[in-house]
């Protein structure tokens, strides 16, 4: 019943979200307006009027064209993977940053995002200097600072009013866009296009360099800015009627639209000037044209608008990231006004612009703001390679593309990155880095789900099908996994440090509830407290529920189930029976008998009543009569899980063991004493000390001084009084051991 009221919850809140989006549906923006517009007029900017000639000339049109395609092949591939991922996902605020944190966490999304928003912002203020060039080239008097100044008051009251009075500004501006290229094309009918395009273009460079020469890349590195943009209409995503229709329409529609007219000017220039006026003038576009006064009304009109996108969508991104309270200050940079406004974000926002503005160079930075965008793409295109590689069932997308564009795309962006700029590459990828540690140290917690936890799963998956096609054991993999079987979790009050340091810190443990049928309640509220203890002083520990008719019942069926799984146990760890629990002592011996065939080891624990573990410093490893030989081989029998127990905790301990026998006389004393010197040497057990003692074997022990943990191999035949009868006459806790078959001292 409480299960079917959290359903009813869960689906209340669902349709409470649905009608809360359909009452607003007036108030957003559709494909048009809201994401094809913005898209289109930011990749359509400042390049295409003053540097596509410019690549033409060096390139030749072969060459430009090839360039485009790379460009913008990049750029649709990126649009297509973020197009999928609109399908499949309830996109929130922020655009990519929604998505990338929506599968990789917060941290990853807000290591993107932050970078992102401040590249975003900084680049309006790159707009309006590519607009004052621009108006400083029909008044040459204007003073420049002013000029960047007015133009950014326009931009900011523009877009601090709303955002749908940018939209219908950017109607005007598209108007004049196209007037601009119709002057441009027109000029087919006039005879301009008179020159046969130069097919291969001999790279002479540039102005800036003297024409000493550049390469096809370089040229692809000036180039490339011109394809992104395709963020532009993304960001709006929380104030879109449907973003997950409009997203993949409107901007794989502004980047087919776009790439057509690019390749289309490209043949346009090679056809109205030859190469050298192509790299001379950056400017001809504009005096080829039928109609100047219009392709500079373009020029204009197209850094305006890309200006007042980024000024628009970049606030928004910094509300998403404030309501998720990834920066200082969430509270207030979240807040918005009745209509929808990120009325602080864009103060904030605007506040950086002008900062920007008054440094008058960005070219500085430029190519690191170019990083940032490429790293936000590269991730975009992962995400949906990660999400399709998984083969969750979640990834449902609306849009499907195949596995392979994503990673061509990721890759692409890698490629474009180093290409453009290595050492703003690595810069850019550092202080990513540097993001995700921070928000990593914040333990932010999200609304949503992620796909990292699935991706580890694979991860597993795909290592435990490689480990179980190897043909043999793998002896020198072997860590302490820890079978630990717990009725009572009191019970490991006295034993928790000694399992500690039996796995620590490199090992597991299984904790195994074992609980009567109507009693699993009670350890489900204890053993995550245990769990919790053995995580938080650094060992991976977890804990699963047993119900069974008895203790016996249970540890059977526990060592059953425990045997299948991938990361199954090695070793299990039991503590001798009371005296006079006949029921735990043949409970215990049916699991010490069917541990072999399980591939287990056993740890049984004795503790001494008075001593207990002492100082836990010193420990005896005794070592059965090897004679009369005394050959040493790989396989110790009964030994190799004795000394590799010692050697955890010796190490955990920071004592000394000693390996000790017992032997009938003195030639087999020498004997006894290399065979136990090589032992060490050759099982790499430092700090250790050997120890021959001759006579009668429960004489020595009886003699022998006490130490604060002795190690014995337990008998094929387990005999409960015998090993009590060591703990009284050794005067110690001692640990009962019986190899799994598959530990190897030696290895």
């Amino acid at each position: 019943m409480s299960d079917l009221v959290e359903n009813s919850g869960e689906s209340t809140s669902l349709q409470q979200q649905v009608e809360a989006r359909d009452a607003g549906q007036s108030n957003k923006f559709g494909t048009f307006s809201g994401v094809f517009t913005p898209t289109l007029l930011t990749i359509l900017g400042v390049i295409m009027f003053l540097r596509e000639g410019w690549v033409v000339g060096n390139a030749g049109l072969v060459g430009a064209w090839l360039i485009i395609l790379i460009a913008v092949g990049i750029t649709a591939l990126t649009g297509l993977s973020m197009s999928s991922m609109t399908t499949n996902i309830r996109i929130g605020a922020g655009g990519a940053f929604s998505i990338i944190s929506q599968s990789l966490g917060l941290e990853v999304g807000g290591a993107i995002g932050i970078p992102l928003y401040l590249s975003q912002t900084l680049a309006v203020a790159m707009y309006i200097f590519g607009f004052r060039d621009g108006w400083m080239s029909i008044f040459p008097n204007h003073i420049p600072l002013v000029v960047d100044l007015l133009t950014f008051a326009v931009l900011f009251g523009i877009a601090i009013v709303s955002a749908g009075l940018a939209f219908r500004i950017q109607y005007v501006i598209m108007g004049i866009l196209v007037l601009a290229l119709i002057s441009i094309f027109a000029t087919v009918f006039t005879g301009a296009m008179q020159y046969q395009p130069t097919l291969i273009g001999s790279f002479p460079g540039s102005i800036e360099n003297g024409f000493s020469g550049t390469s096809f890349w370089v040229v692809f590195a000036v180039f490339f800015p011109a394809a992104t943009g395709i963020m532009a209409g993304a960001n709006m995503s929380g104030e879109l009627k449907d973003p997950r229709r409009s997203i993949p329409v409107g901007t794989m529609a502004a980047v087919g639209i776009s790439s057509i007219i690019y390749v289309a000017l490209a043949y346009w220039l090679a056809r109205v000037a030859t190469p050298d006026e192509l790299v001379t003038n950056y400017a001809i576009m504009i005096e080829k044209a039928l109609i100047p006064a219009l392709v500079l009304a373009g020029l204009l009109g197209a850094t305006f608008s890309s200006g007042l996108s980024s000024l628009v969508g970049s606030p928004r991104v910094l509300q998403a990231l404030a309501l998720h309270d990834i920066l200082p200050g969430s509270a207030q940079l979240a807040k918005q006004t009745p209509k929808g406004e990120p009325r602080t974000a864009m103060i904030i926002s605007g506040i950086i612009v002008v900062l920007a503005l008054f440094l008058r160079d960005l070219n500085v930075i430029a190519p690191l703001i170019t990083m940032f965008f490429l790293i936000t793409y590269g991730m975009i295109n992962l995400v949906v390679f990660i999400e399709q590689s998984l083969g969750l069932v979640s990834f449902r997308p609306l849009l499907r593309i195949p596995r392979i564009l994503p990673l061509i795309g990721a890759l692409g962006c890698v490629f474009a990155m180093f290409v453009i700029a290595p050492a703003f590459s690595l810069a850019a990828i550092a202080l990513v880095l540097a993001f995700y540690v921070l928000l990593l140290r914040r333990q932010l917690r999200a609304p949503f789900g992620d796909v990292r936890s699935g991706l580890f799963v694979a991860l597993a998956e795909w290592a435990a099908k490689r480990v179980n096609d190897l043909p043999i054991a793998q002896e020198r993999a072997w860590k302490p996994n820890v079978m630990v079987p717990v009725e009572d979790p009191a019970d490991l009050r006295g034993t928790f440090e000694l399992i500690y340091d039996l796995a620590y810190p490199r090992g597991t443990l299984h904790i195994v509830g074992i609980a009567r049928q109507g009693e699993e309640q009670r350890l489900q509220n204890r053993l995550p407290n245990l769990e919790r203890a053995f995580r938080e002083k650094g060992l991976y520990a977890k804990h699963t529920i047993i119900v069974g008719d008895d203790y016996g019942h249970g540890l059977l069926t526990s060592m059953q189930a425990l045997s299948g799984v991938f990361f199954r146990p090695n070793a299990m760890f039991l503590t001798m029976p009371a005296v006079g629990d006949s029921e735990r002592e043949d409970a215990q011996q049916r699991a010490i008998a069917m541990a072999r065939s399980r591939r287990l080891g056993v740890q049984l624990f004795a503790d001494h009543p008075k001593a207990r573990l002492g100082r836990r410093q010193s420990i005896n490893v005794w070592v059965r009569d090897q004679g009369p030989d005394w050959q040493l081989s790989m396989h110790l029998g009964n030994l190799d899980l004795a000394l590799l127990s010692a050697y955890m905790l010796r190490r955990n301990w920071h004592g000394e063991f000693t390996l000790v026998t017992v032997v009938p006389d003195q030639q087999q004393a020498d004997k006894a004493e290399v065979y136990l010197k090589n032992l060490a040497e050759l099982a790499r057990l430092p700090h250790v000390h050997v120890a021959i003692k001759q006579g009668n074997f429960a004489a020595v022990v009886a003699e022998e001084h006490p130490v604060d943990l002795n190690i014995f191999g337990m008998p094929e035949q387990v005999d409960f009084q015998m090993m009590r009868g060591l703990v009284e006459t050794t005067r110690s806790a001692c640990l009962f051991v019986r190899d799994s078959g598959e530990e190897n001292a030696m290895a």
